[in-house]
């Protein structure tokens, strides 16, 4: 580890590689911090692969001094186990940006960055691990963040590299758009399939009434999205190849922690919060929570 490093990368995971690569490949590469060691990480996409060299550090008391920006591509579910890591790596001068779902990354890392600034950001392209480690990219890697003056940070780090970054005004709208569209994937679970399953009438049905019960909500909690955003997002699964997954369906298959209450369980929560009606969402949410945790 240099100690004029000054990005770090915690979670080098299929999101996590892809920024990694996509900053080692223009000289920027962040330290690696994770549960398991790797030598290496590899990103193959359609023209080709990157070779990130590592390693992959395991033991935060590694760390000798905050780093100005860190990546965090934790899921959710995983955030107080790297505790440690954010600890060590960040201070109040630290920038913390969150390749997380949902619309409620800041109140989750909030207690655990020391008085870092954490920005959220929207993760635009899909990524999926390999049973060898390396990591696919299946689509141009894209991030969408707040329009803010600590987004700086972030831009300057990823310009010039393959990952395109935008900046938005409205952040809030853009944000839960991308959370409808997770939303909807959870069906992928509950019907252990994948992409293809949107082909069948009755599940663009199904569909349909769920993302317009969860464009209510985001509608209430200060979004500005239109009437016809159920049927883009549907549309887009239309378009999607058959054996495209999602995290959530990933981590089903391998009886993993799913990430069903800030996928799911936050359109059930702000919508009974508001007096909003959500009855798909109280039948999809116990499936989830129980394919999660149990019992049984």
């Amino acid at each position: 580890m240099s100690d004029h490093s000054s990005v770090a990368l915690i979670g080098p995971g299929a999101i996590g590689t892809t920024i990694a690569a996509a900053l080692h490949e223009v000289g920027r590469a962040p330290l690696l911090c994770g549960r398991t060691a790797h030598p290496q990480l590899i990103l193959r996409h359609d023209e080709g692969e990157v070779t990130v060299p590592g390693p992959v550090l395991t033991d935060p008391a590694t760390v000798r001094h905050p780093f100005d920006l860190v990546f965090v591509a934790v899921k959710t579910t995983q955030v107080a186990d790297c505790a440690e890591w954010l600890a060590a790596l960040c201070d109040e001068n630290t920038v913390v940006c969150a390749l997380q779902n949902g619309v409620e990354q800041k109140t989750q890392l909030k207690p655990y960055v020391n008085g870092a600034t954490v920005i959220p950001s929207v993760v635009w392209f899909p990524a999926q691990r390999e049973a060898d480690a390396s990591v696919w990219l299946r689509a141009k890697p894209r991030l969408t963040l707040p329009d803010i003056p600590q987004a700086t940070r972030i831009t300057d780090a990823l310009g010039g590299t393959r990952c395109a970054v935008e900046l938005s005004t409205d952040f809030t709208s853009i944000a839960w758009r991308k959370l409808l569209q997770n939303a909807v994937a959870g069906l992928m679970v509950l019907a252990n399939r994948r992409a293809g399953m949107f082909s069948r009438d009755n599940i663009t049905e199904l569909a349909l009434a769920y993302l317009r019960e969860c464009l209510s909500v985001a509608r209430v909690e200060g979004a500005s999205l239109s009437d016809s955003v159920p049927q883009e997002i549907v549309d887009g699964f239309h378009r999607a190849p058959a054996d495209l997954g999602t995290s959530i369906l990933a981590d089903r298959q391998a009886n993993r922690p799913l990430e069903w209450d800030i996928r799911n369980g936050v359109i059930q929560r702000y919508g009974q919060k508001h007096g909003l009606p959500v009855p798909i969402s109280n039948v999809i949410v116990p499936l989830l929570a129980a394919g999660s945790e149990g019992p049984g």
